[in-house]
């Protein structure tokens, strides 16, 4: 050996690896030199070392991305679910695996709504059809029933090459698209559905995203605002900062079962119009995080407050097989639409969004979705079919998820008995698990939990003492974050603190999915009261 600048390897890559340690003051370890030599001394020569030092300040030259010249917008971008709490759930699992020592054994994260991480055994019937396309010589096996067989075919003909391997158009598999559309008709009483009008997404994430970045627009006070829940889930804020549009928050009535109310609507409106332009209107129906169900007068209300101040409408309606309070049932924006008469159902202009990551399929990893988009202008259903383009194709596997959640078995149909058996049994689980975690945190010394309604979390009230509330201060956190992870040091338990999803200064909260089995929920919120109440003794 040479000396960095003349390394007989003649590879530059092991030339600068050389000089970077021997500029840190470490021994060269060269892949090209005999063993004894490596485990020896190198010994260099001023003039080597004086090139090592040299090379190593050319690799080291400044970086072209840094925090300040990045993007501001996606440096803005903040989302709580999968935020710092949820960092230091991953650094404590690490020291777990390590064996070193908590008070808990494991990391419980109730903080995402991803059943089958949480133990929901997969609907069988979408499983197996997804790998009869996956791999299709499983159409011979006789351990497929013939109604998964037949929807496999189905979709495979649409697919170029009979390959799921294959682009499909920018908005989806045409067949598929005709399967959404005829489950739209069928939920909604016959309110037609145009399979033109439907989009394949990846994920409703995906659908709400793009929608959101063909409305925005203008500058100044003529920038485009998007009224969002307060609470709210996450996306709408990080989608809103990502394309620097405004987000015009709206409060849900805590006091009256998350209730919406077109009075708090208009006072929001009003307030936005002196500094950005308001033209979207954000609803998700069953809430998340809050839970709670819209009725039809709501429904009614707040569509014909979209009519009357023009805004365009956003319907995430992804939970709404997710409804287990007696009294309540899900209405879709499309069908109240409809129903209104041909003035609204004309004009107003209205995106719906479906998923199969929730309800009682819990498919998150395929990623598949729909939104429907009704009363479009003709040359904008054009953008957006380019817009879309662009991403090419939403996975093609996810789009053969979506088509057995809106094309389920039928009776008369083999798998049907077993289907309904087990989204049954999944959907009565979830109630069950909603009314529990209801129950147990109403009966914590301040925690207050209104009835969880539908989807698939809890979003309980805390009371945080004024000394805890300092010493959040003195660790530069929001009091309930601070809260949080004091929960998730001492008991395991990994939940997302509200200041996330927005709340009403003064209030604070926590999301905690209903997700796990039973008798792990039980042990989850038995160790929440405990925390709660020793929490309180310390702080108060």
């Amino acid at each position: 050996c040479k000396g960095p600048g003349v390394c007989r390897s003649g590879r530059e890559d092991m030339a600068l690896r050389c000089a970077a340690s021997l500029a840190a003051g470490r021994q060269p370890r060269c892949p090209r030199l005999p063993r004894p030599a490596r485990e020896g001394t190198v010994r260099w020569s001023s003039a080597a070392k004086a090139s090592a030092v040299k090379i190593n300040e050319k690799a080291s030259r400044e970086k072209i991305l840094t925090l300040e010249s990045m993007n501001p917008q996606v440096k803005a971008v903040e989302y709580a679910v999968r935020g710092p709490i949820v960092l230091k759930a991953g650094e404590i699992e690490k020291e777990l695996r390590k064996g070193i020592k908590k008070p808990f054994t494991e990391v419980i994260k109730a903080n995402i709504g991803d059943a089958h991480a949480m133990g929901q055994r997969p609907i069988t019937f979408l499983r197996q059809v997804v790998a009869l396309c996956t791999y299709p010589n499983l159409l011979d096996s006789p351990s497929f029933p013939e109604d998964a067989k037949k929807r496999a075919r189905r979709i495979l003909q649409g697919c170029g090459g009979n390959s799921l391997g294959s682009y499909s158009a920018s908005q989806g598999i045409n067949c598929i698209r005709e399967d959404v559309a005829s489950y739209i008709e069928r939920r909604d009483g016959g309110v037609p559905a145009d399979p033109d009008n439907i989009y394949l997404t990846t994920g409703a994430s995906d659908g709400i995203a793009t929608i959101l970045k063909i409305l925005v627009s203008g500058g100044g006070k003529s920038r485009t605002g998007v009224m969002i829940p307060i609470p709210q889930y996450p996306l709408y804020s990080a989608a809103i900062s990502e394309l620097d549009a405004i987000q015009v928050n709206y409060y849900l009535d805590e006091e009256n079962c998350w209730a919406l109310d077109v009075n708090e609507l208009r006072r929001s409106l009003n307030e936005a119009k002196a500094y950005c332009n308001p033209k979207v209107l954000c609803i998700i129906n069953p809430g998340n995080p809050t839970g709670q169900v819209q009725n039809r007068k709501c429904i009614e209300d707040v569509i014909h407050f979209a009519w009357e101040e023009k805004l365009f409408l956003l319907a995430d309606e992804v939970y709404q097989d997710n409804v287990y309070s007696e009294g309540c049932q899900f209405h879709s924006f499309k069908k109240i639409l409809y129903e209104m008469g041909p003035e609204y159902y004309n004009n107003v202009e209205l995106a719906s969004f479906h998923s199969t990551s929730k309800g009682y399929m819990g498919e998150c990893g395929y990623r598949g979705g729909y939104m429907e988009v009704i009363n479009l202008h003709p040359e904008i259903k054009g953008q957006l079919v380019k817009l879309l383009s662009v991403r090419l194709c939403p996975p093609v596997s996810g789009q053969a998820a979506m088509d057995i959640v809106v094309n389920p078995p039928i009776p008369g149909e083999e798998s049907y008995s077993q289907f309904i058996k087990e989204k049954e049994s999944v959907l009565n689980n979830l109630a069950k698990k909603a009314k529990l975690t209801e129950d147990m945190f109403n009966k914590v010394p301040g925690i207050h939990c209104n009835p969880l309604q539908g989807a698939m979390y809890a979003f309980p009230r805390i009371f945080i003492p004024s000394k805890a509330i300092e010493e959040a201060k003195s660790h530069k956190m929001a009091p309930d974050m601070f809260y949080c992870m004091k929960l998730l040091e001492e008991t395991g338990i990994c939940v997302v603190p509200g200041s996330g999803f927005g709340q009403r200064e003064g209030s604070y909260h926590f999301r905690m999915t209903i997700l796990p089995p039973v008798e792990k929920l039980k042990i989850v919120l038995e160790k929440v009261k405990d925390f709660h109440i020793k929490f309180l003794e310390k702080y108060a």
